[in-house]
């Protein structure tokens, strides 16, 4: 399962870190601006935050078995329906189909399926399956920019359409449920959380830290090709950079989770997310390419890291019969910070005609995430004391 969901989730995340090669080739043949163009982000993004909530409560009541397969579909078909796209409402439209049946069924049901399937070292199997996400978006973005150069836009989208298919749809059907996932689903007595605070106020804070870290790593998700290739870089140095980002992520996403089961999963969060907010205001300021790879790696750990630690705290917060409930909502604001990041991003550009307010953006954006990690920390270490030292 693990391996299932690493692929499948490489493939999802791929696709959504391609747009940033997209960007510059259909900016220039439409005439669309970047803040435009960086809505097909956000529009993946607000389609994953709104039907993954749809897809937790029915991955919660009747199982995973066929989500994997539902999303690989629908991932197929959107990226054959771009190859032919000729607006920005083809292009809107067929990423948010992208991401209300593709990306957001793949998710976070899938994590939460793969998360109880292991009791000893969860954060480790959680983190090693996150990694899939980094994976894909370095490796996808840089074959997509390489067959952009060779054929065009729309031969690279029609590529993808058939390797996804090729690859996804056999994968998909090798989906299992966990069986204490299967357990609590038909279990008319809920297993507890076993954790100090409520469900719900665990979804809650996390959500809320979520909706600014998010739109921190959303930043350099969507606008550091753009970012380079206007500094001079080419189209094949800017997507080696991303794909150094992202396999740098590989190792922060299992270093985040095995993280996350030794000192605990909001230490782990909040360690990682600092990295995050230090490192991402330096992308405009560093112009030497062996400092942008620098760079590039302790971001790409850092951010990656934020990723599966998110996950770690969700599954080690909540009971197995409301994780992927539990997933689904936090992701809405996850995905709802990172289609914000990248349309302000692009917003900052349109204003300013530079990436310095941007990436400004993005480091403050941090700041608020580490401020509402520091009271979550605070909240739970008193409710511990409570329940070990009551008065």
């Amino acid at each position: 399962m693990v391996f299932i969901v690493f692929s499948l989730s490489s493939l999802s995340f791929g696709a959504l870190g391609s747009i940033s090669v997209f960007l510059k080739p259909l900016a220039a043949e439409f005439g669309w601006t970047r803040g435009q163009t960086s809505f097909g982000y956000s529009a993946i993004a607000f389609s994953s935050a709104i039907f993954g909530i749809f897809w937790g409560f029915l991955a919660d009541r009747f199982g995973t078995r066929w989500f994997g397969l539902i999303g690989a579909i629908v991932m197929v078909m959107a990226l054959y329906f771009l190859s032919g796209q000729s607006s920005l409402l083809h292009f809107y439209g067929f990423y948010f189909l992208f991401g209300a049946f593709g990306n957001a069924i793949i998710a976070t049901p899938l994590f939460a399926n793969v998360g109880f399937w292991f009791s000893h070292r969860p954060g480790l199997a959680l983190g090693i399956t996150a990694a899939g996400g980094a994976f894909g978006q370095g490796v996808v973005p840089y074959f997509v920019g390489s067959m952009i150069e060779a054929e065009g836009w729309r031969s690279a989208y029609t590529s993808m359409a058939v390797f996804y298919g090729i690859i996804a749809i056999p994968l998909s059907l090798m989906i299992r449920e966990s069986p204490l996932r299967e357990r609590a689903r038909i279990s008319p007595t809920p297993v507890p959380s076993g954790f100090v605070l409520s469900e719900k106020e665990v979804v809650i804070w996390i959500s809320i830290a979520v909706l600014f870290c998010c739109n921190c790593m959303s930043v350099p998700i969507v606008h550091l090709v753009p970012l380079l290739t206007d500094s001079g870089h080419s189209l094949e140095t800017a997507t080696q950079v991303l794909m150094v980002l992202m396999l740098a992520g590989v190792a922060g996403r299992i270093f985040g989770g095995k993280l996350g089961d030794s000192i605990g999963a909001l230490p782990a969060y909040f360690f990682m997310s600092l990295g995050q907010t230090v490192f991402v205001f330096w992308f405009p300021h560093i112009l030497p390419l062996t400092g942008l790879y620098a760079l590039a790696v302790v971001f790409g750990f850092t951010y990656s890291g934020v990723m599966s630690s998110i996950l770690v705290c969700t599954r080690t917060m909540v009971s197995p019969g409301f994780a992927a409930r539990a997933m689904s909502i936090t992701s809405f604001f996850g995905w709802s910070g990172m289609a914000l990041g990248g349309l302000i991003g692009g917003i900052f550009y349109d204003f300013t005609g530079n990436y310095f307010g941007s990436y400004s953006f993005a480091s403050i954006a941090g700041i608020i995430n580490l401020l509402v990690l520091m009271l979550f920390w605070r909240r739970t270490s008193r409710a511990t004391k409570m329940v070990t030292h009551p008065i």
